[in-house]
Order: structure tokens, then sequence, then C-alpha cells
């Protein structure tokens, strides 16, 4: 999932193709519908983004009694009114009445403690859950961002590798020095690693693929210290997607190096495919190389997924990087995003396990 914050963003008003007492308004590349007349183009308001809950109050002011996800009915989810993805909602709250949107945005605040919104966090099946134990080394994975969000993440022409975005749950594995980590991203994202379990998910993935011999034949070709090997484990009784595995799939998307208490060297997607080719860990479908083109991915991120080889459902999107790994001043961390495919945001009875 992306990190959550409430901005203060500058609207783009765009006409509803459906609806005459509706508009668009354009935050970024989202748009989100609001009630026609409310916005004009270049007015501030605030953004709040997927994924988001919301108190009480503020669904009570807003008149979303009942409108939004979850049980609770307190969720922002995308959803499609009369036609037109909705992705986020635009408002003015009360509670920012006073509040100098323009200097907000000029900080880039976070007004969700203002809001008391807060970031949705996906229950844990039991067979992905367990013990856990603080393993403050091991390497955590990141938050991508969605291009929509952060459209200057990549220059026009950029040369640029999008792998295919598998609807699954995200598995860390460390090697820090000969002690092995394996975590999930939620667990990670705490520094705390799973005890071994033959019945826990994410275990049972690494072993059956051979990932800690290949971890340490990858620490032996960069001399590192740390490795981290990042893959998602799919399959049926996973996620809602299955790509139509009854046994559980694993695929590699990303690889870290590290020495001593030095930077995290992310590897190029070169240079990834090349240690999962020597090392034989599977790796996630490559279906785009090429000048970044946000048209052509956009497109790409949507149709069927080719992780079967059977287009056995929908695709989730794609995760794009650029050729050679760099430094992003627009995320504040590694050159990187995900375009998703609108009918994977708004299909029903989707899960979202971390």
């Amino acid at each position: 999932m992306s990190t959550l914050r409430v901005t203060a963003e500058e609207l783009t008003i765009h006409p509803h193709g459906n609806a005459d007492a509706l508009e668009l308004a354009q935050v970024g590349l989202y748009r989100a519908v609001v009630g026609k007349g409310r916005f004009q183009t270049g007015d501030l308001a605030v953004y709040i983004p997927e994924g988001a809950l919301l108190p009480a109050e503020l669904i009570g002011e807003l008149g979303l009694e009942g409108k939004l996800a979850g049980s609770a009915k307190n969720r922002v989810k995308a959803v499609r009114l009369r036609g037109e993805l909705s992705q986020g909602i635009v408002c003015l709250p009360r509670a920012l009445a006073g509040t100098d949107l323009a200097a907000a945005r000029a900080e880039s605040r976070d007004l969700a403690g203002l809001l008391g919104v807060t970031k949705w966090v996906p229950p844990v099946p039991v067979h992905m859950n367990g013990e856990v134990v603080p393993a403050p080394d091991l390497l955590p994975w990141i938050e991508i961002e969605d291009v929509k969000r952060y459209p200057a993440v990549f220059e026009p022409g950029e040369a640029v590798v999008a792998t295919e975005k598998i609807h699954g749950s995200a598995c860390l594995f460390s090697l820090v020095g000969d002690e092995a980590f394996v975590s999930s991203k939620g667990f990670g994202h705490k520094r705390l690693a799973l005890v071994r379990d033959d019945k826990n998910l994410y275990w049972r993935a690494v072993e059956a693929h051979g990932v800690p011999a290949a971890a340490a034949a990858i620490a032996a070709r960069f001399g590192a210290d740390r490795v981290g090997v990042f893959g998602e484990v799919y399959g049926r009784g996973v996620q809602d997607l299955h790509y139509g595995r009854q046994e559980i799939g694993y695929a590699v998307f990303d690889v870290a190096v590290a020495e001593g208490e030095g930077p995290v060297r992310w590897l190029d997607p070169a240079t990834l495919a090349e240690v999962l080719d020597e090392t034989g860990l599977p790796s996630v479908p490559r279906l785009y190389e090429g000048p970044y083109d946000e048209a052509v991915l956009t497109e790409s991120a949507s149709g069927r997924e080719a992780v079967s080889g059977e287009a056995a459902h929908l695709r989730e999107g794609l995760v794009v990087r650029p050729a050679v790994e760099r430094y992003s001043e627009v995320t504040g961390g590694r050159a990187i995003a995900k375009f998703v495919s609108p009918a994977y945001l708004t299909r029903k009875g989707g899960t979202e396990y971390e």
C-alpha cells in the first residue's frame, strides 16, 4: 500500500461525461467526483486518498454515511460513480477552517492528524501470521507510491523497466552475516521477523524455492554483509486473485545488498535479472522496457495477468523503475512507482492482506 498523507492540493476541474450535477476534481493524475460548481480550477482543497479511515464526525459532515467501504463503512476506496473512476475524496472540512491551505500545500504538510484520519491496515490471516522476534538488522520493504499521486517521478523518455505487480503478499528474506530472517511487509516495517514455522506461508515459500542458499550466493558475489531478497507469495488462499495456482507461487521483484553499516544498494533491473538467472530464483514478469511513456504504461497496467501464462484473471498493475537505479526528490527515496489497473481497484470481494 502507498503512504497515507492527507494534503492540501490545487485542483483542476473537468466535466463529468455522464452526470449533469457532477464534475471531476483532478489532483496529480487522480480524479475524484465532486458536486458541480463546488470547486473551480485553481482552487485549493483537501485531498483524502484511498486507504484512509475516516472518523464518524467527518463522515457525517461529508454526507458519506453508509457510502464508504469496510465493515464499519469508514474506509475510502476507489469507486465508479456514473461510469467515472473516483479515487479519494476532495473536500474542505470544517476542522480546517482558518487553515492557510496555500501554506500547507507549499510545506507538503500532512493534515491527517488534524482530521482524525488514519491508515487502514489489512487484517492478517492466521497462515500469514506467527510468533515474531526483534530483528533490527533485517532489510524492510518500502512503500511504492502511485504514479497518479506523484506524476513527476520519471522524466519523459527516461529508460525504464516495468514488471507485473502480482497481487499476493510481500515476503521479505534477509541474510545478515550467517543469520536468516523471514518477515512480511507489515512486520518488516516494525523490524520484526517471523520465527521459523512449517505452517507459516512465508517460511514455506522461501524454503521451497531455495532462497537462503541464493541469498548466500548473492552475498558472496557482491561482498555484502546484508542481503535482502524481496518476493511475492501468491496462489489460492493468499489473496482473491490466485493466478490459477493451487500451490504457493513465489516470484522475486527486488534484491538489495549492503556492506556493514553502509547504505543499501538496490540492484538495477539488468543486474537483478542476471542474479536471478544465476541463482535460479523465479522472477516477476517483465512487461515493458523502453522510454518512459505515461500513456503506454497506463494502458499496459490493465488487461489480463501474465503470471500464469493463461491470462487467468485481470491484472493488478505495473511496477515501474528506471533502467539505472536512482534517487528521486519527488518520493524522497527510490525512483519507483506503481500503475494500478482501474478494474483491479473497483473489483468486488477483493482482499488486501499484507
